[in-house]
């Protein structure tokens, strides 16, 4: 039975579609085309989405001017209820969207080239401000984002079995730039 906030019982598992993607990680000097890519994409999601698009924000590493990245957009969706997938969902879905995953809080929409993912989250969620504090931290810093770079760096010339545990080997170094940007 949906809480008060939600209209049906969010998904209490992970499911990854298409299962875990081994990827090569490859960081590419700073972009400038990555902004007006984010741009595109803010406009194609609000139009497919409409209101419920509390708000588009660009987020990761490529929103952030001189920062070696992969080349993947990350976009921040915020919508007022994230298991009312039925107001968001099919909607990215017929925009060229595809589905990777649904878990406990939190979807993720990509383009079918894996260049853009989309994190879709709900109003309140405590990765929203995560995502924003950090972006805005390694903006202003020049220490926070060279100590982010060379993280990056370095876990990048290993293997891993696919890009979640590349993200999760960051923790560590997002956690002390983020309490730094509080």
């Amino acid at each position: 039975m949906p809480d008060d906030q939600h209209r049906h019982p969010d998904v209490s598992e992970v499911e990854l579609v298409g299962g875990v993607e081994k990827r090569v990680i490859v960081l590419h000097p700073y972009d400038a085309t990555w902004p007006a890519t984010f741009d595109e994409h803010r406009a194609r999601i609000r139009e497919a989405v409409g209101e419920h698009a509390v708000r588009v924000e660009h987020v990761g590493s490529t929103s952030v001017p001189g920062l070696a990245a992969k080349p993947i957009i990350d976009i921040l969706l915020v919508v007022p209820d994230i298991t009312a997938e039925e107001d968001y969902l099919d909607q990215l879905l017929a925009s060229g969207y595809q589905l990777r995953a649904r878990e406990p809080g939190h979807r993720l929409v990509r383009t079918p080239a894996r260049d853009v993912h989309v994190h879709i989250l709900e109003v309140g969620h405590p990765d929203i401000d995560d995502y924003l504090v950090l972006r805005g931290r390694l903006r202003a810093d020049d220490a926070d984002r060279a100590l982010y770079e060379r993280t990056k760096r370095s876990l990048a010339a290993r293997d891993w079995p696919d890009m979640n545990a590349y993200a999760d080997a960051k923790t560590q170094v997002i956690t002390e730039i983020l309490s730094r940007g509080r």
